[in-house]
């Protein structure tokens, strides 16, 4: 019998959630760990295999499944390997697909994980049918899925699409960022930006504010986010600051790629219309005229985590796939 099932992987820089997939799309089951939890890299997947095994385990076992599909930040698609992601514990490359194949005792492939979320999106949520949009995803940092006339861009090397390490500030002022610049757009719109931009206004003027009730350095994006909800003038001016700075890309992104939409997923999506609405806004304002309005922006339709996990389970359904799967070496116990 055909293996009917597929494990998804959706790792974050804060949670790694994962799930069984099964051929309709379905997730059947799903757990998460912590992900900054583990700085040795061999004990983070020990666990997360022994994990994933539990769910395996539930649906028959680790016959039941076809292979496993991972999306995680600086992946490569080409090479299976991690490649220096600013914003996990470990550094250098990390050939995750390999480990986790030895481990399970099946195939892994992985990608990006906004690419994931882009493929999860245009297969089961509100892009489905589109051709041409842009996955932007906003958790710990900032990432992209670019999808051109039904295929993900990978480019030649598989790191095509990092839109987050694209310079928004440019001057001496400009945050550093993970990856080892200064002024990108994920210092400033990912949930850390928020928080960032937060203790920055916070020790730098004597405005009041609800957020002065957090110890500084303590102050998170949901803080901010809770504070506007309750009517804090600095709190909101936070979000139309990131919203005006990530309208502002968004309109070097359209220009590109001509997008029908663009799809915003991750946890500091949960801001609402208090970060949609600037976000428009400066779109629209800096976008070349004959696309002024022309690109929606909409939010992701799937629930938590389900897009990146939906979408790097179809790395292993997709049997025209061409980047190679990992080679079984052992076979899980």
């Amino acid at each position: 019998m055909e293996k009917p099932y597929v494990v998804g992987i959706d790792m974050g820089g804060t949670n790694t959630k994962f799930g069984i997939v099964d051929a309709r799309g379905n997730v059947l089951n799903s757990s998460s760990i912590k992900t900054q939890q583990y700085t040795d890299i061999n004990e983070y997947c020990d666990i997360l295999c022994q994990e994933i095994m539990k769910l395996v385990e539930a649906q028959g076992g680790i016959e039941m499944v076809r292979g496993v599909g991972a999306g995680a930040p600086n992946a490569n698609y080409y090479t299976g390997n991690i490649e220096n992601a600013a914003n996990l514990p470990w550094k250098g490359i990390v050939p995750f697909a390999e480990m986790i194949s030895e481990r399970l005792g099946v195939p892994c492939r992985i990608t990006n994980d906004a690419n994931a979320a882009a493929m999860g999106e245009m297969t089961y949520g509100v892009a489905k049918g589109m051709k041409n949009f842009i996955m932007i995803t906003l958790g710990t940092g900032v990432g992209s899925g670019i999808v051109i006339d039904g295929k993900v861009v990978y480019g030649h090397d598989g790191f095509a699409g990092e839109l987050g390490h694209t310079k928004i500030i440019r001057d001496a002022s400009a945050r550093e960022c993970g990856c080892g610049q200064k002024g990108c757009i994920e210092a400033y719109a990912s949930a850390n930006g928020v928080a960032r931009t937060a203790q920055e206004w916070l020790s730098t003027s004597d405005r009041k504010s609800l957020l002065r009730e957090i110890p500084l350095d303590k102050v998170t994006s949901k803080d901010v986010f809770d504070a506007a909800m309750k009517g804090d003038e600095m709190a909101k001016q936070i979000f139309e600051y990131t919203g005006d700075l990530l309208g502002q890309k968004l309109a070097d992104f359209v220009a590109f790629s001509a997008p029908e939409a663009i799809v915003l997923f991750g946890g500091l999506t949960k801001a609402g219309d208090i970060l949609m609405e600037p976000i428009v806004r400066s779109l629209n304002t800096n976008v070349v005229r004959f696309w002024k309005n022309k690109v929606k922006v909409l939010f992701s339709s799937l629930k938590d985590s389900d897009a990146a996990i939906l979408g790097a389970s179809a790395l292993v359904w997709d049997v025209d796939a061409h980047a190679p799967m990992s080679k079984t070496t052992t076979t899980a116990e």
